[in-house]
């Protein structure tokens, strides 16, 4: 249960008062809540079902090295700091360790009362020590003999072996000894890490131990079995997997920096020994070795989670590409190819007759990739710009990139280096652009480019033409089978001037232009959404037609929650379709009467950020990059872009109709800050939205 709310009188209220916002870490653990009930879902395939269960653990990962992390800094730095909740750091981190703690006893039952139960009644099963036979013994131990005894290195606890650093996120054992080694030495413990670059899960083979087609064993368990092997004339008394969290967020400041690059290169470098933020630890675990670890790592007991199972759930996906078994995973899907692109093999062509918009995963990634293949085989094409924030290893956006720029064509990539996570990779892909003869630059000091554009210029006659691509998720072909996203391609005058304009900000240098469609951020994105929440407003007041829709991943910044607060009290109907994180409180009476907050978690990770306006009968809709969060809305570079065409204007209407009448994988925020997962009624038809537009858009495909 969230921040009880009060009663509120509607003649004085105040819109700041704390029992309006939803705390942000809460909201972020609530949707992990929801990934995890995906994987009680009996109508979601069993090895699906097990994905989701990794997801929720990587989503918990990434919460604990960012979020928490960054909760530890700021109680250090100003412990009376409080947020629009009104909770201090401290008071968010009591709260976190209380739900968290919940979240991961949930992850843990779930596993092994309900998956691991029914993976094996499917003949997938994971073979404890005490029930491996002869023959799978015997295999087991030649297995660790040749791979892992040679690589496997253990440090006794000495005064001369201190205890090691243990690296973030990393499967670490400590072992209780007694006896003697051959020098008289033991300390009574011992720290082994195992390598990354071993396998979790090893599967054990049939023809080999009679073993089932699909019999895996733990790594943790083998090297259990066979540790001793590791100090001969020793004796193992414990054994105890651990694993630690760190926090993996770092900071680059920008005025004390020449180089952005070598100063990213630097701080990865350490990624992996930040501070500690939590300690995994196997339940069996005894008090003693308990408080030694918790000491080490200068960790209090809200930070120890004490798990009865393997340490790192996330390393259990491997399970599914291991399984052969269409049955037990989703159905494979071909995207769609819109008609005027299959019908028209000239893309510029079909681009100069008509807006064209995708959406992924439900339609085809291909066109924009050969968007830019034929760019760079086009000799009309003089030029090529582009952002790129993940793109994926081998990428062949990138492979047309480098084409492009070998064939003669100016080619300009702004790269962020700053992605979280993809920092390394994004270092190597600006080594490569460049070898090429690209000209890559890195943004704009102090702000994150996170805008998704790309430019070509091409040559038509006597005359110049912009053709350009916009859209809401990255230049990433994996994510876009993955992630549900909009991308806009367009050869409006406007609209390229306003992109090309753009990337002369990120380039060069100058003062800020003025752009005819775009709304950008951190300049004018902010103040055109309040500006349009208010004209709703101004509309409702007039008893003219008014209402909101807004599809985002995250609801956060204050000035636009207030401003979405004041269109219900004037009675703005808003519906709001957020993914993950929400700080608004619907459903307060005098303030949020007027306001539905649902959250869609299905086969793909919704990712789509839509702003639509009614506006008295001329709706507008634009598409951004952007999600109503003050990093967004201030502290990045992000484009929002208009659909003009009548027809595409009306797809997305509709599509976000869809996602509002989804009776199946749609839960609506309570005003308590929980969620309730909605079903259909009696007698009313089951609604899901990515379902139905999968099907729809297969079924007009122009394949």
């Amino acid at each position: 249960m969230d921040t009880e709310v009060k009663n509120i009188d509607s003649e004085t209220i105040n819109l700041d008062a704390y029992e309006l916002y939803i705390n942000r870490e809460s909201s972020l653990l609530e949707f992990n809540v929801r990934v995890l009930a995906q994987a009680k879902d009996e109508a979601v395939p069993l090895l699906e079902r097990l994905n989701y269960l990794c997801i929720s653990c990587s989503n918990l990962d990434e919460f604990f090295e960012v979020r928490v992390a960054s909760l530890l800094q700021m109680a250090d730095m100003d412990p009376k700091a409080i947020g629009p909740d009104g909770l201090t750091s401290h008071e968010q981190l009591e709260t976190i360790a209380v739900k968290a703690h919940r979240l991961v006893d949930e992850q843990y039952r779930v596993l092994n009362d309900i998956l691991l139960p029914a993976l094996e009644n499917e003949h997938i099963r994971f073979i404890r020590r005490s029930n491996w036979t002869s023959k799978q013994a015997k295999w087991l131990e030649n297995f660790f003999n040749e791979e892992l005894l040679p690589i496997l290195t253990p440090v006794g606890l000495d005064s001369a072996h201190p205890f090691p650093r243990i690296l973030n996120k990393s499967l670490t054992f400590i072992i209780s000894l007694t006896g003697k080694d051959a020098f008289g030495r033991n300390s009574g413990r011992a720290i082994l890490q195992a390598p990354r670059a071993l396998s979790r899960i090893v599967q054990l083979p049939s023809e080999e131990t009679a073993s089932g087609p699909h019999d895996f064993v733990f790594l943790s368990s083998i090297i259990h079995a066979f540790v001793d092997q590791l100090f001969n004339g020793m004796s193992v008394k414990g054994f105890y997997q651990f694993r630690v969290t760190r926090n993996s967020d770092f900071f680059v400041d920008d005025d004390a920096i020449d180089d952005l690059l070598l100063a990213v290169e630097g701080e990865l470098a350490m990624r992996n020994y930040g501070d500690e933020v939590r300690l995994e630890l196997d339940a069996k675990c005894p008090e003693e070795t308990v408080d030694f670890l918790l000491s080490r790592f200068e960790l209090t007991r809200d930070r120890l989670y004490l798990v009865h199972g393997p340490v790192n759930l996330n390393r259990l996906q491997e399970i599914i590409s291991l399984v052969e078994r269409p049955e037990l995973k989703f159905t494979p899907f071909k995207p769609a190819m819109p008609p005027q692109l299959a019908r028209n093999k000239n893309i510029f062509n079909a681009i100069e007759k008509q807006d064209i918009l995708l959406h992924h995963p439900f339609e085809s990634f291909l066109p924009v990739i050969e968007f830019l293949k034929q760019a760079a085989a086009d000799p009309d094409v003089l030029a090529i710009k582009q952002t790129l924030y993940r793109t994926g290893v081998d990428s062949p956006i990138v492979g047309a990139l480098v084409k492009a720029a070998r064939a003669g064509k100016v080619v300009t990539v702004v790269i962020e280096l700053r992605a979280r996570f993809d920092e390394k990779a994004n270092i190597n892909l600006a080594s490569k652009l460049q070898e090429a003869a690209v000209h890559v630059v890195y943004g704009v000091v102090g702000y994150k480019t996170h805008a998704k554009m790309c430019l070509v210029l091409r040559r038509e006659g006597r005359h110049l033409r912009n053709y350009v691509h916009l859209g809401s998720g990255n230049y990433h072909p994996k994510t876009a089978l993955l992630y549900t996203d909009y991308g806009l391609f367009s050869c409006n005058k406007e609209l390229g001037e306003d992109v090309r304009r753009v990337f002369a900000q990120l380039t060069s240098l100058g003062k800020v232009t003025k752009l005819d469609k775009l709304l950008q951020s951190p300049f004018t994105l902010h103040s055109g959404l309040m500006t349009k929440i208010d004209r709703e407003i101004e509309y409702a007041q007039k008893g003219k037609a008014s209402g909101i829709i807004f599809k985002v991943n995250a609801i956060v910044e204050e000035q636009l929650t207030k401003a979405l607060y004041r269109a219900s009290q004037a009675g703005v109907k808003v519906q709001l379709i957020v993914r993950g994180i929400c700080c608004l409180r619907p459903g307060v009476a005098g303030v949020s009467d007027n306001i539905e907050v649902r959250s869609i978690i299905g086969r793909f990770l919704e990712h789509t950020r839509v702003y639509a306006f009614e506006n008295d009968g001329n709706p507008e809709i634009y598409v951004a990059s952007a999600d109503l969060m003050n990093r967004n809305m201030f502290r990045r570079v992000e484009t929002c872009f208009p659909i003009e065409s009548k027809k595409l204007h009306q797809r997305i209407k509709n599509d976000l109709d869809l996602y509002l009448k989804d009776n199946s994988q749609a839960w609506r925020l309570r005003p308590d800050g929980c969620y309730e997962r909605l079903t259909p009624a009696p007698n009313e038809a089951t609604v899901q939205a990515q379902t139905e537009l999968l099907l729809s858009l297969q079924l007009h495909s122009g394949y």
